[in-house]
């Protein structure tokens, strides 16, 4: 099972209790309307119980809710990201909030960063995988390997993650954007000579 999924899964009972609650139902009368016992729709709300179709659609028809509200389910059939920002600790009370523009799984994924600058030495990281970057805004210092440089708005980078790497912003926040394989596919700009 995937994180995603775990996770919309641990989200799924305090929803539940969220809806019942904000509809002023009682337990009682959640179980009268759904033949749901108390003490199971008290286990599903508390997480104590798994969610299972069995239980969801009554309990969705009885609040006359989709089941997809219930469930946090993605939508479906529109193409559009739903951008949700989670801002990262980085050193030194730095901190770097990352927008996702890609929602499939594997690779390539597709990030909106912007980055605070920090204090302090750079501590270059390795993994695997190829990454793509784009400065939109700001200054980008980038360390690769044995290479120090700093990147200007418009200028683009492109590295194996096998190699000891760190990247930050420089005096201000810088915006970013970062495509990444975690396979190591290599990520190419292409563009027509002037």
């Amino acid at each position: 099972m995937t994180d995603a999924i775990t996770q919309a899964l641990a989200e799924v009972g305090p929803r539940l209790k969220r809806v019942r609650t904000q509809r002023r139902v009682t337990l009682a009368d959640l179980s009268t309307a759904t033949g749901i016992s108390k003490s199971t729709l008290s286990r599903l709300e508390s997480g104590q119980r798994k969610p299972s179709l069995e239980l969801l659609l009554p309990i969705a028809q009885a609040h006359q809710v989709p089941l997809d509200e219930l469930v946090g389910a993605p939508e479906v059939g529109d193409p559009r990201v739903r951008l949700t920002a989670r801002r990262i600790p980085r050193h030194n009370g730095a901190a770097m909030t990352v927008l996702p523009l890609t929602r499939q799984p594997g690779a390539p994924q597709a990030f909106k960063m912007i980055l605070e600058p920090e204090t302090g030495e750079p501590d270059p990281q390795v993994h695997e995988g190829y990454e793509w970057l784009y400065v939109l805004s700001g200054r980008l210092r980038l360390v690769l390997a044995d290479r120090d440089m700093v990147l200007g708005s418009g200028e683009a980078a492109e590295f194996d993650t096998r190699l000891p790497h760190w990247f930050g912003a420089v005096d201000r926040p810088a915006e970013i954007l970062s495509l990444f394989g975690k396979q190591g596919e290599r990520l190419h700009l292409r563009a027509k000579s002037r």
